[in-house]
């Protein structure tokens, strides 16, 4: 364990850039006795300090992972239209090659929430990313919400390295009845751990008799026991 546990630890703003035209903001929060980095991207409707990305990055912290999240140059600019997919894979790869400036020493994993995990799972089929070793969504978008379809699900196969899906039974941007079969063809690669009556935010009803702490704490010990296998 990281020894964060029972604090909070200070997230530090940092500066991304490829050298070329992206350059955003992102903030490191790294443990003292860290275990591994996630670099973590936001959804498409809530920058890195939307309440969900904050809480997450702490409560990995507790677990010893370190995360750099960081912005999408949109979000950075404050619009409500998301890049184009090629500067969201760009952005990925400068905030991975950031992180891993940061901490040189860690197992680097990367994905994120939602759109942040499609842009980063694109960018891996696309070219892996480096040092990178798995990628992990926090709900991924498998179709647009009473859409169904496997559209944006074919780059996935040319992902190599392991993806953990931690998703939702309540999702309505990744139906059951498709998540699953999917996740059985991409074989070992992928992981599917399903958070029962949890929505694509995570939020569970409460006829449900759970709690959205409860669900919180069933998907950070699925990641830390993922982690802890993967490196």
């Amino acid at each position: 364990m990281s020894g964060c546990e029972g604090t909070t630890a200070v997230a530090k703003p940092v500066s991304i850039s490829d050298g070329g035209e992206i350059r955003v903001s992102g903030l490191m929060l790294q443990p003292s006795r860290g275990k591994a980095c996630l670099v973590l991207a936001h959804g498409a409707g809530a920058g890195m300090d939307h309440p969900f990305m904050a809480a997450l990055a702490q409560s990995l912290a507790a677990s010893g992972i370190a995360t750099l999240r960081y912005q999408f140059p949109y979000m950075e600019k404050r619009s409500k239209r998301p890049d184009s997919p090629s500067i969201c894979h760009a952005t990925v790869r400068a905030a991975v090659a950031t992180a891993h400036r940061l901490a040189p020493t860690l197992p680097l994993l990367a994905g994120g929430k939602s759109f942040g995990g499609r842009m980063t799972s694109q960018a891996q089929a696309e070219l892996p990313l480096p040092q990178v070793r798995g990628l992990v969504f926090f709900g991924f978008p498998l179709h647009p919400a009473k859409q169904p379809s496997l559209t944006r699900s074919p780059h996935l196969f040319q992902v190599s390295i392991p993806m953990l899906f931690l998703q939702g039974t309540r999702d309505a941007l990744a139906e059951l009845s498709l998540i699953k079969p999917l996740a059985d063809q991409l074989g070992e690669r992928a992981t599917l751990r399903l958070l029962e009556h949890a929505d694509h935010s995570f939020h569970v009803p409460s006829r449900s008799g759970r709690t959205d702490a409860d669900v919180k704490a069933e998907m950070i010990n699925a990641f830390g026991a993922w982690t802890d296998a993967l490196i």
